[in-house]
C-alpha cells in the first residue's frame, strides 16, 4: 500500500534520506538498478544534486560529497523544521555543532548539516517548494530511520530539546535492548538504538537509513551482483526481515521487507 506523505512535515520528522557520494553517476547506476529509481534534477543551488523517484514519487536524494579520500560516502537522515536558523542555534545550545549552513536552496527550502553530541551527522531542512520525500514505507522508499549510538537515553535528550520529540522507551524495548522511539504528536517517526561498546569505532555514532523492499533476500543478491557488499545477511528485525549492505563506495544502508 502506498503511503504518501504531506509536503510539509511536523518538526523533527525525517523528511529525506540524502546520499553524498564520491561518484554520483555510479551511485545512480547502483541504486537505480537496485530499487528501480529514476532521477530528476534537485535544487540547482545544491550543484549536481538529483532526486530519486520510485513510480514517479520522490523518495531520496543523491549528491556529490567532498572530494577528500578519507571522507566516506554516507547516507544522511534529514529532519524537518519550520525554522532552520532557530534549529541550528538550538543544536549549538544543546551541545551539538553545525558544520554547513544554514543556507538557501532557492525556493525549494533552506538547509543545515549538523552533528549531535554523540558525533552522528544529520541534516535539517526547512521546506519551501520542496518539503521532502513524497512517499515512505513502500518498496524503493525509506522505511525507517534509526540513530545508532552509545546510549539512547543521553542522546535522546538532545533530539527532544532541539526538535521537541517525545522519547518512548517502552515502545522501543526489544529483548532487553537499549532502544527508544522518537515520537511526534504521539506517532513514532524514528528510532534510537544504544549499542554501548559494540558501536563500530570506524563509523561511530550514525543515522542508519532502511529502505523498503518486497524481498530482502532477493535484494541482497542483486546488491551483491551490482558491486555492493553484504555486511549483515537477512535476519529477523524489529520492523521485519532486514539486512545491512554497503554500496560500491562503502555507503551503508539497510533493507527491510515491506509489501
Amino acid at each position: 500500500m502506498t503511503t504518501e506523505v504531506q509536503n510539509r512535515r511536523p518538526p523533527g520528522t525525517p523528511c529525506l534520506a540524502s546520499l553524498m557520494a564520491h561518484r554520483p553517476d555510479l551511485a545512480r547506476d547502483f541504486y537505480g538498478a537496485l530499487f528501480g529509481w529514476d532521477f530528476t534534477p534537485g535544487p540547482p543551488q545544491l550543484g549536481s544534486y538529483t532526486l530519486a523517484e520510485a513510480g514517479g514519487l520522490r523518495v531520496a536524494g543523491i549528491g556529490e560529497g567532498a572530494p577528500q579520500a578519507d571522507r566516506p560516502a554516507v547516507w544522511t537522515t534529514v529532519l524537518a523544521t519550520d525554522d532552520v536558523d532557530r534549529a541550528a542555534e538550538s543544536v549549538r545550545e544543546c551541545g551539538g555543532t553545525v558544520g554547513i549552513g544554514p543556507l538557501n536552496a532557492g525556493e525549494d527550502g533552506r538547509l543545515a548539516i549538523a552533528v549531535d553530541p554523540s558525533g552522528a551527522v544529520f541534516g535539517i531542512w526547512q521546506g519551501g517548494r520542496f518539503g521532502g520525500a513524497d512517499v515512505t514505507g513502500v518498496p524503493g522508499s525509506v522505511a525507517w530511520s534509526e540513530l545508532v549510538t552509545h546510549d539512547s537515553a543521553l542522546v535522546g535528550k538532545f533530539y527532544e530539546a532541539v526538535f521537541g520529540f517525545g522519547v518512548d522507551r517502552a515502545a522501543g524495548v526489544d529483548g532487553g535492548d537499549d532502544r527508544a522511539e522518537l515520537t511526534v504528536d504521539g506517532r513514532a517517526v524514528a528510532g534510537v538504538h544504544g549499542v554501548g561498546r559494540d558501536l563500530s569505532p570506524e563509523r561511530g555514532a550514525h543515522w542508519m537509513t532502511s529502505f523498503a523492499v518486497a524481498d530482502v533476500a532477493a535484494a541482497v543478491r542483486l546488491a551483491s551482483r551490482l558491486g555492493g557488499r553484504v555486511l549483515s545477511p537477512p535476519m529477523a528485525g524489529p520492523h521485519g526481515p532486514t539486512a545491512t549492505v554497503a554500496d560500491p563506495e562503502g555507503a551503508v544502508f539497510s533493507l527491510v521487507g515491506r509489501v
